[in-house]
């Protein structure tokens, strides 16, 4: 079965949802919503308290079917092409559960600019959590650097977080599935990043448009400002 084959046989599935709301030039994913217990949540209430854009696909408790990143990207449904065309950077929310790791939050991807700037976000938040932004201290398999994962087919690429269970409000059990809280200080830490990503790409419009204007050239392949 080919990646957009599998893509769209999970969208076909009972209960589930796919989500996708355009706002902000910085995105927010979850495309294993459900699946990985409030990995959605922490991701939407990120973007809604940044304005930034937001994606995931949520399972209900009932499935459990996990495609990997690469394969969602390279089998992208229409929603989520248009997400990643629309945005200029993302970050894609993650969550595993190892018992040698319960505290280590890995912020992987391949714009390691903004994973530090990630990193350093959540240290000062969560004391009790290890934020590991080195790729040598994150295994293999969870670095998010494949060039078909999601968080690097947007312009500017981004940043994967894997998130252990106690930090998103979920459980150790998969049986024991259900409505995740997450701690407030990562959703403010995410919020921050992404507010000042935000602030600072407009800026960079902004000056982009000036200096054309003062040129005397056309500022047509210059972005508009976002309202």
């Amino acid at each position: 079965m080919s990646p957009g084959d599998q893509v769209a046989a999970l969208l076909a599935s009972p209960g589930v949802e796919e989500r996708a709301e355009l706002a902000g030039r910085f995105g927010f994913l979850a495309f294993h919503g459900g699946l990985e217990g409030g990995t959605e949540v922490v991701a939407e209430q990120a973007a809604r308290a940044s304005g930034a854009s937001f994606y995931a696909i949520v399972q209900p408790p009932t499935l459990r079917w996990h495609l990997p990143s690469h394969v969602v990207g390279r089998g992208a449904s229409p929603a989520l092409a248009a997400f990643l065309a629309h945005v200029d950077v993302t970050i894609a929310v993650h969550g595993y559960g190892r018992r040698e790791r319960p505290r280590d939050i890995l912020v992987g991807g391949t714009n390691r600019e903004l994973a530090a700037r990630v990193a350093d976000a959540l240290r000062p938040r969560l004391p009790d959590e290890t934020v590991v932004d080195d790729l040598d201290g994150i295994p293999a398999e969870m670095r998010g650097v494949h060039p078909f994962n999601p968080v690097n087919l947007c312009r500017r690429r981004g940043v994967q977080i894997e998130l252990p269970p106690a930090v998103r409000g979920a459980t150790w059990r998969w049986e024991d599935r259900g409505p995740c809280t997450p701690n407030p200080g990562l959703v403010d830490a995410l919020a921050e990043v992404a507010t000042l990503a935000e602030v600072a790409t407009l800026a960079e419009v902004a000056t982009l448009a000036e200096v054309a204007g003062q040129a005397g050239g056309s500022t047509s392949n210059v972005p508009p400002a976002r309202q």
